[in-house]
């Protein structure tokens, strides 16, 4: 099972308990948005409820017009006792902003605990300004008993200048809570590499490998005997007990407590960075899929971003389920997954892929278009969902932060061009009728605005041949062969048919990990 969704995670895992009543997830581990003072405006709506709209930014895990209100009440049906927890909260002096945030929380980690199953893991990444408020969370949901560890990351060791001046302790750190789901769960103990002054012990050699001398002070005298016949043993002068030579491939390292100290965050200059702000190291989720699960198991992520869990599932030969709220993080995990790949392998990895919450073909699109339609009329806003798919996840673009109905344009990609120059494509999309008048209103936008290429996004049968004409009137771009005004169809798209610009379409915003991300025990001759 390989499968991403795109949606809210709650309205994914309430499906997913309806198909599954007993659970079918062996581990699931999230990194939700912290309810921290830099992000939390992006997440929810204010105290009030009251004439706001939730901000939409690409690559920001966000619930569009929550009511906290309404998912408290519907926890006093799920669990009384979360549902009390927090309704008292929310009438003493806690923040509203942080009530709103557990809130949403807990109802979305309740729906979790119910899809894993009886032998599986939980884990929640989280900082420490709320981890004491979610760790009694996660007690009413998964029981106290079934707590196992608070697993401290030290994340980084920077002690800058910004915080040198700070009147506290440099935070470096993040939480870990691991919960399992009941006493019987799988693990397995992590070992990490000895340091360089403790190999350095192992100072002798021969044909067996490195070793040192270890005094064997217990022992049994059947031990003593298999060590004396493979000729480890020696007895020193006057010695009270013997030495055993001490292989270094016989040990299996230091066992790895609560206190993750090794890992540190990505540097700018990591080969696996993608941009993506919050984004953890592979080695991290690799840590913690090799110790609550095994090959072959279901390892799910419904904060799932830019896709580091699914990526070290999917290396370590475990099925995993990917789920986010932005279409840009979908995308982007799919160029992770198939950037390492050759092109002639991708369509054969893709189609192991299942894709949830976005159109799979013409029909679905269009019912989709028709859905923005009815929604736009009734709103003032307008739900611009049909566009915000077709720009960020068809065309991997960058949607125009300012979302205009007609006269202007819904999304730009960025090319580069000589002398280190950067060119743009404008693309305006739409979903119900059209005639040549739209074509020529955004030829107007593209002169205006100083861009290069312009695309023109519809469905086939709106494409008329005034339309066509005007746009090839429009020109060619700068001495190439192709078109200034491109009319691209929802249909062409769909049959992998990309935008004509210098050097191609880099499906991308952030930048491609080069990383390989294949199961480690797969054929490559097989991509």
């Amino acid at each position: 099972m390989k499968q991403l969704y795109f949606g809210d995670c709650l309205d994914i895992l309430k499906d997913m308990y309806a198909k599954h009543p007993q659970g079918f997830i062996d581990l699931i581990y999230i990194d939700p948005p912290f309810n921290s003072k830099r992000n939390y405006n992006i997440l929810f709506e204010d105290v009030d409820m009251t004439d706001t709209k939730a901000q939409r930014e690409a690559f920001a895990d966000t619930w569009s017009n929550v009511s906290y209100k309404d998912e408290l009440g519907e926890l006093a049906e799920l669990n009384y006792d979360l549902f009390r927890f927090l309704e008292i909260l929310d009438k003493i002096d806690i923040p509203k902003s942080s009530v709103a945030y557990l809130t949403t929380m807990a109802i979305r980690i309740y729906y979790m605990h119910k899809v894993l199953k009886n032998t599986g893991s939980f884990y929640l990444h989280c900082d420490p300004n709320m981890s004491h408020y979610l760790k009694l969370v996660c007690d009413l949901i998964f029981g106290k008993d079934n707590f196992r560890n608070e697993i401290t990351w030290l994340r980084s060791t920077d002690t800058g200048s910004s915080k040198s001046i700070s009147k506290k302790f440099p935070s470096n750190t993040d939480n870990i809570l691991f919960y399992s789901k009941s006493k019987k769960f799988s693990f397995t103990n992590i070992y990490s590499d000895y340091s360089d002054n403790y190999m350095s012990r192992f100072k002798y050699q021969d044909d067996k490998g490195k070793f040192r001398w270890q005094c064997l002070k217990t022992y049994s005298e059947k031990r003593y005997s298999e060590l004396n016949g493979q000729n480890r043993i020696r007895w020193g002068k006057n010695a009270k007990y013997p030495d055993y030579k001490q292989y270094i491939w016989e040990l299996k390292g230091v066992l790895v407590s609560n206190n993750w100290v090794d890992i540190n965050q990505l540097n700018p200059a990591a080969k696996e960075r993608l941009g993506y702000p919050t984004q953890k190291p592979e080695a991290l989720m690799e840590r913690i899929i090799k110790a609550s699960s095994n090959e072959g198991d279901l390892v799910a992520d419904f904060f799932c971003g830019c896709g580091t869990t699914i990526a070290a599932a999917n290396k370590l030969g475990r099925n995993w389920i990917g789920a986010d709220i932005s279409h840009l993080a979908i995308k982007l995990i799919l160029n992770r997954l198939t950037g390492p790949i050759a092109e002639g392998g991708r369509k054969a990895f893709l189609k192991n892929i299942e894709i949830n919450g976005f159109p799979k073909d013409i029909d679905s699109a269009k019912q989709l278009a028709k859905s923005d339609e009815l929604l736009n009329k009734k709103s003032k806003h307008g739900a611009f969902d049909f566009q915000h798919w077709v720009v960020e996840f068809l065309l991997g673009g960058i949607r125009n932060p300012k979302d205009i109905a007609d006269g202007g344009w819904d999304g730009h990609i960025i090319f580069p061009k000589n002398n280190n120059e950067k060119g743009r494509v404008l693309i305006e999309v739409k979903s119900g009728n059209v005639s040549v008048r739209n074509v020529r209103e955004f030829i107007r936008v593209i002169d205006s605005e100083e861009a290069d290429i312009g695309v023109f996004v519809c469905f086939a049968d709106m494409v008329t041949k005034p339309m066509e004409l005007a746009a090839k009137e429009a020109g060619n771009y700068e001495g190439y062969k192709f078109d200034r005004i491109q009319i691209l169809t929802i249909e062409d798209i769909l049959d992998d048919r990309e935008i004509k610009m210098p050097g191609g379409v880099d499906a991308s915003t952030f930048k491609q990990s080069v990383k390989d991300v294949r199961p480690e025990n797969v054929d490559p001759e097989l991509f």
